[in-house]
């Protein structure tokens, strides 16, 4: 018998757990499209009705909702369990049902470095644009959002300022805030004020007042400006210390479109690929299209691996980050005189004064059970403090330096060749960051000195003459999700960006970091992406009828090239080249995009009609086929050919461009493309006589069979000969057999019951994370 219960014990106890993980409750979206409910129902009172039908009582309903989704789209947010789930994602009118993923959060140089000194419309135009941030929310006191000399907001403004002790002026005119899972760390404040940091640091950087004398505790000084420094803010604060919920980000668009914002900036995304109607920015972002609002977001912070790219939907604009003719440089100089040069934004001066200098890995701690190697890497609790006390410490990678600072260190050299290439972290301590192979000179100093020491300079601004390169952290394409579709579209300055910062969030990677500051230099895509939501505006103020695809198409084609000799991947790491805010105004010829582009596209990416008649509200959306089909007549800006291993170069793409610049042009094509590709553009000359004017033209590519090639690339460029140049790069390049409609594993799930033809958007795990 015992050995019996020996056995049943832990099924038992598996069966129990498995019990208790069906039962419990946990947040999810109900998505359920644009379709309204019929007769006299609020959308509030359906979503009760449908909750109380699965729960049993309009009471549990009640304690179930968490939002009510109904002023830009249909759905609610609730907490369920997985048998709910399953009951909700059959019934009718239920487009998916998808768990409450946590995304993650993927300066004044910068625009000067692009030649966008200051914008020429004016204050007047640019305050009649709302930029919409997505975020952890903004310090309002910052003299950054000061509205001195700014008029009342635009009479379109429906927003509200809704948080305690939190007020909005002219410039910051909305400010909202969301939590579904009604969790707060101690430093999380329940109102928009931003206490991580992230939220203050791209509003800023898009929208700021300009703001003299702005600096990293001395560093980078000078003037701090947005782009668009006389546009509007309003904050919907979505993400607090653990990250970004799926059902806030959906709440917060619902509401930005409804208040009435211009452009969506969203810096933020997850570090694997969703099925579009599964993905909250994907959804959020199409419903804004609809309403005519870009929304321009981050590519993410997972390169240079290919297929990383996040946020890959056709109707935004995804940004990758590059670098900026600057870079922090902060020396280390051993008692030898040898002066070695890392990456990093130090700020303290140890003012000349050598200190001795140890390996890690000679300051063991084997009290805690650390061994050389380990404490090499200089790892937490690794570090004798009785050897390290008053020391420079070498470690053998990179790490925070807090763990030098509880050991009673001075500073800390890390090696790493990833990080102390293209950009730099600011520490807690005095430190600096050298390659693998400076490692190996400081440590040949300390093992052939008797008494080895070093001092750490205070860092420096050099001239990075290799700019502009995108960095190595910025995620890289082919797109996992729709490989016919180039991803990122476009790339902006995102490394070491001085901007504006909340006073209570830690201004080094140190999270236990108390100083405080008012600007800080950080990187990532997060601060590329403001950086085109900003040009997004300019193009906006300048042409407030323009639809978002206009915008997006106007910003590609003008885009300055990129050097491809600096880039191995190409345009799978920069899309169309750096952003050009001032050409972008006159772009000459835009690929323009509606809402029934882009529901011809789902159909061919294997949504059907009922699916996208719940999603759009209309009837009027009607798939012909649900078979899967190539994206070659989306009217995109860009051009890829994804082959199958050891099939033919072969794609047919068709294009129209409206002509929005000289009424009376003639407009030339000129292509290039490798020896390999044959490439054609029929027809080859488009006349316009008016503004307005469309012409639709095809490109042929065909080629050799290939396998296991790399991106090839050229561009296809319409000129009409008074400066305007509209260029779009054109890739070819390989894909394994059955990739041609995105990657297996993530974007094309298995199909549900006959109450849902569409792709299956029903997981029951999922995380997210920031950019």
């Amino acid at each position: 018998m015992a050995g019996l219960l020996s056995l049943l014990c832990p099924l038992l106890v598996a069966a129990f757990l498995v019990l208790c993980h069906a039962t419990e409750q946990k947040v999810h979206i109900v998505y359920m499209g644009e379709r309204r409910p019929q007769g006299d129902f609020s959308p509030a009172s359906t979503h009760h009705s449908m909750l109380a039908g699965i729960l049993g009582s309009y009471e549990s309903a009640k304690k179930s909702l968490v939002y009510s989704y109904g002023r830009s789209f249909n759905g609610f947010a609730a907490k369920l369990s997985d048998e709910e789930v399953e009951k909700l994602s059959d019934m009718e009118g239920v487009v998916s049902v998808i768990p409450n993923h946590i995304l993650k959060l993927h300066t004044t140089r910068s625009w000067d470095f692009m030649g966008f000194s200051k914008g020429k419309l004016g204050a007047p135009l640019e305050g009649n644009v709302v930029i919409g941030f997505l975020d952890t929310g903004i310090w309002p006191e910052s003299d950054s959002f000061n509205d001195e000399g700014m008029s009342a907001p635009p009479a379109k403004w429906k927003g509200k300022c809704i948080g305690a002790n939190f007020t909005c002026n002219n410039k910051l005119i909305g400010a909202r805030w969301y939590n579904s899972e009604n969790f707060f760390d101690i430093t999380d404040f329940p109102s928009p004020r931003d206490s991580e940091g992230h939220g203050t640091h791209t509003s800023s950087t898009a929208a700021g007042r300009e703001v003299q004398g702005a600096s990293y505790f001395g560093l980078a000084e000078g003037a701090a400006r947005g782009g668009v420094p006389n546009a509007r803010i309003a904050m919907y604060k979505v993400c607090w210390s653990y990250g970004c919920s799926s059902a806030d980000i959906l709440a917060a668009y619902d509401d930005a479109i409804a208040d009435g914002v211009d452009i969506i900036s969203v810096s933020l995304g997850s570090d694997f690929p969703f099925p579009y109607m599964e993905d909250p920015i994907a959804i959020g972002s199409f419903h804004a299209m609809k309403n005519g609002i870009l929304t321009s977001n981050s590519a993410g912070n997972s390169g240079p691996y290919p297929y990383s790219v996040s946020n890959c939907a056709p109707w935004t604009l995804t940004v990758a980050a590059n670098t900026i003719d600057r870079k922090f440089v902060a020396q280390v100089v051993l008692g030898n005189g040898l002066a070695l040069s890392g990456l990093s934004i130090n700020n303290f001066d140890l003012n000349g004064t050598t200190y001795p200098l140890i390996w890690g890995g000679d300051a063991v701690n084997f009290s805690a059970g650390a061994n050389t190697e380990i404490a090499g890497y200089c790892f937490p609790g690794a570090l004798n403090s009785y050897k390290v006390e008053r020391k420079i410490v070498l470690c053998d990678t990179m790490v925070t330096g807090s763990d030098i600072l509880i050991a009673n260190g001075v500073g800390v050299i890390m090696s790493d060749s990833f990080y102390s290439v293209d950009f730099a972290f600011s520490f807690p301590v005095p430190a600096t960051v050298i390659s693998n192979e400076d490692r190996v000179k400081v440590l040949n100093y300390i093992r052939t000195t008797e008494n080895p020491t070093a001092t750490i300079l205070v860092a420096q601004g050099w001239k990075d003459v290799v700019a502009a390169s995108v960095v190595s952290f910025s995620s890289r394409g082919p797109n996992p999700i729709t490989p016919d579709i180039l991803k990122p579209d476009i790339t902006a300055p995102g490394v070491d960006i001085l901007a504006a910062w909340s006073p209570v969030a830690p201004p080094s990677i140190d999270y236990k970091d108390t100083r405080s500051v008012n600007f800080n230099i950080i990187s990532g895509t997060s601060m590329s992406c403001p950086h085109t939501s900003a040009a997004a505006a300019y193009v906006k103020a300048g042409h407030p009828n323009w639809s978002p695809a206009a915008i997006k198409s106007a910003l590609m084609t003008t885009a300055t090239i990129m050097d491809p000799r600096k880039h191995v991947d190409l345009e799978f790491s920069y899309g169309s080249g750096q952003i050009n805010p001032e050409h972008a105004l006159y772009p000459g010829l835009v690929y323009n995009a509606s809402e029934a582009d882009y529901i011809n596209f789902l159909c061919k990416q294997g949504y059907n009609t009922t699916t996208l008649r719940m999603i759009t509200g209309s009837n009027s959306s009607v798939c012909n086929s649900t078979t899967p089909g190539r994206a070659w007549d989306l009217n995109y800006p860009t051009f890829a050919l994804a082959v199958e291993d050891g099939q033919p170069i072969q794609g047919v793409f068709t294009r129209t461009v409206t002509n929005v610049g000289n009424s009376y042009s003639t407009y030339t094509v000129s292509t290039y493309m490798p020896y390999s590709v044959s490439i054609t553009v029929e027809p080859s000359v488009l006349t316009f006589s008016k503004i307005g004017e469309m012409k639709t033209f095809t490109v042929k590519l065909y080629g050799p069979v290939i396998a296991q090639q790399p991106i090839m690339s050229g561009a296809i460029t319409w000129k009409d000969g008074n400066g305007h140049e509209v260029r779009s790069p054109v890739v070819v390049y390989n894909i394994l057999p059955g990739y041609e409609y995105g990657i297996p594993t993530s974007p094309m799930t298995t199909q549900k019951t006959d109450k849902f033809e569409g792709p299956s958007m029903y997981h029951k795990t999922g995380i997210l994370g920031r950019h």
